[in-house]
């Protein structure tokens, strides 16, 4: 293997790594003697009769009518027609899979195509990707690296081939190679043939990046944001809200029917029901995923500032204005728009939504051109808006535009076992979070969660998991994790005082429910795992009227 000197200073200074054993140097005449008998036309297929046309011809293509393919198969029809190439190929390197393919070729089958795939380093091909340096093998069949991917080689004459690989290049970035195969009997022959491919290399290398930033990146990035919006509407399809009550299956069923429609969406119930994922569960299945989802707090913003933060404001438009700004309805542009505690919107902000939500346009604060936006609103309240209509503090036409499809969340005491799931949620997320291994909530800890009324609804139920994840010491929530406001009715309901002496009790009960559970009902072991006497262990149970088949029974219940 060597250097070779020959063209280096039509390529620019490429070093060019040759592989020549034995190389017969042919006749050694000048170009004037290797001429065929036609005048001014050169055996070598690269005097400037012929190669002049071809650089006129490929700049054509590229630059007057930006066709890339055209200009490779110009180039390919030269390799086979002037150069007498039996096989060429123009490969291209995807960056993103490593993976070197054939793009396009002369003297290939469809099948030989598809073989021809390299990694970095691999074959002649790949190492010419790998090093940015053209490679010459001057016999194929005395080249150990040279793969025959494409198979497209079998019998000696084509083992006789020599072999030529040149990269693409723009800036650092190798973006492909041209290779060809064909037999020489003279290096004088193969230098002209890569001085050749060298320029043919110069020319393509920014057609190439601009086509593979249309054509590969551009579509790699595509499927990669279609598979980002499919694990988001995975993650926030109507299944994946925990809980499957009956009324949040009622729930579940208007979702699926209006997520679909561009149809405004009006959200209803008590703080903390969980309104603002209903409306993440609407957008990402609905005909726009893609587009923002830009969420507003209408009860978040002093009222003199509400318009120009959904609206956007002119430049001098009030004190402080020194710009223009885009309000939150133009950055929803294609997308939805969630507006959260709608009841608590201004009337005069509520006048100028009347318009947004009939005809899509408004005006920015200060500005005078109408806005026109595609966009999908979703609005939430836990607030009675007809009633508001009633008193005068909520605009009538507004509401009957925003009461288009109502859903009504229901408060988390209405929604039966799906405390005990969100609790097994919480508890596993802040588990992961907080570093702790916590497996179970015990029994009692559960009928407090399940007696509670909780006021707060889901929002309330995961502070308090989230505390007592916090609070836990070994690997089950206890009632005592659990805060006193929890604590107290269940307290008062089995008749013990307040105060130590009860909240004592409340933990031995526990202890002796949630051993007595573990080993389902046998008394004996539950006994031995609390360090206590069999007789010591009736006793107490005698004193918390706790029977010992009730446990067996709800075993049996469960494993049916």
């Amino acid at each position: 293997m060597r250097q070779a000197s020959v063209g280096n200073k039509l390529r620019g200074g490429m070093e060019t790594e040759t592989h020549f054993p034995g190389v017969q140097d042919g006749t050694g005449l000048s170009c004037a003697e290797k001429q065929s008998g036609k005048a001014g036309e050169c055996s070598t297929g690269t005097c400037r009769g012929r190669i002049v046309p071809l650089l006129r011809r490929m700049n054509e293509l590229l630059s007057e009518r930006d066709d890339f393919s055209g200009a490779l198969d110009c180039l390919l029809a030269y390799m086979r027609n002037d150069m007498g190439i039996r096989r060429g190929m123009v490969s291209l390197y995807d960056r993103e899979s490593g993976r070197i393919f054939v793009h396009r070729s002369i003297g290939l089958t469809p099948a030989e195509e598809d073989r021809g795939v390299y990694l970095m380093g691999e074959g002649i091909t790949g190492k010419v990707v790998e090093t940015a340096r053209p490679i010459v093998v001057s016999r194929i069949g005395d080249e150990p690296t040279f793969l025959n991917r494409t198979e497209s080689l079998s019998g000696k004459q084509d083992l006789d081939c020599s072999f030529m690989c040149v990269p693409i290049v723009r800036g650092s970035k190798v973006l492909g190679t041209i290779s060809a195969e064909r037999r020489y009997d003279d290096k004088w022959f193969v230098d002209k043939h890569l001085d050749v491919l060298v320029v043919m290399s110069y020319i393509l290398a920014h057609a190439l990046e601009l086509y593979l930033i249309e054509n590969v990146d551009k579509v790699q990035w595509e499927n990669r944001t279609r598979q980002l919006i499919s694990r988001i509407k995975e993650q926030f399809k109507p299944p994946n809200i925990i809980g499957n009550s009956a009324p949040m299956r009622e729930v579940y069923a208007l979702i699926r029917k209006v997520a679909p429609t561009r149809t405004t969406a009006l959200l209803l119930g008590e703080s903390g029901v969980g309104k603002e994922m209903i409306a993440d569960a609407l957008h990402y299945g609905g005909p726009t995923p893609e587009g923002p989802l830009v969420k507003f707090n209408c009860a978040a913003m002093p009222e003199n500032l509400v318009e120009s933060e959904l609206f956007g404001h002119e430049k001098g438009a009030f004190t402080g204005a020194t710009q223009s700004r885009k309000g939150k309805f133009e950055e929803a542009d294609g997308g939805t728009i969630f507006l959260d505690e709608i009841g608590e919107l201004a009337l005069g902000a509520q006048a100028k939504l009347l318009r947004v939500l009939q005809d899509r346009q408004f005006e920015r604060v200060g500005g005078n051109s109408s806005i026109t936006v595609s966009i999908r609103i979703i609005a939430a309240t836990n607030r009675d808006l007809a009633e508001m209509v009633a008193e005068g503090t909520f605009r009538q036409d507004l509401y009957y535009r925003l009461n288009v499809f109502p859903i009504m969340v229901p408060p988390l005491r209405e929604r039966g076992n799906d405390i005990v799931t969100l609790a097994e949620h919480f508890v596993a997320r802040y588990a992961v979070e907080t570093e702790k291994r916590i497996t179970s909530i015990s029994t009692s800890a559960l009928n407090m969660l399940t007696r509670h009324d909780w006021p707060g609804n889901v929002r309330e139920l995961e502070n308090v998991l989230h505390r007592a994840v916090i609070l836990a010491d070994d690997e089950t929530i206890h009632s005592h994790d659990l805060p006193l406001s929890l604590q107290s009715p269940q307290l008062a309901d089995s008749g013990m005082p307040n105060g130590l002496e009860a909240r004592l009790r409340s933990i031995e009960y526990e202890m002796i429910v949630e051993a007595l559970r573990q080993h389902r009902g046998n008394t004996t072991e539950a006994a031995q795992a609390l360090g206590l006497t069999r007789r010591t262990m009736g006793l107490r149970m005698k004193r918390f009227n706790l029977n010992y088949k009730s446990f067996r029974q709800v075993v049996d219940k469960r494993a049916l």
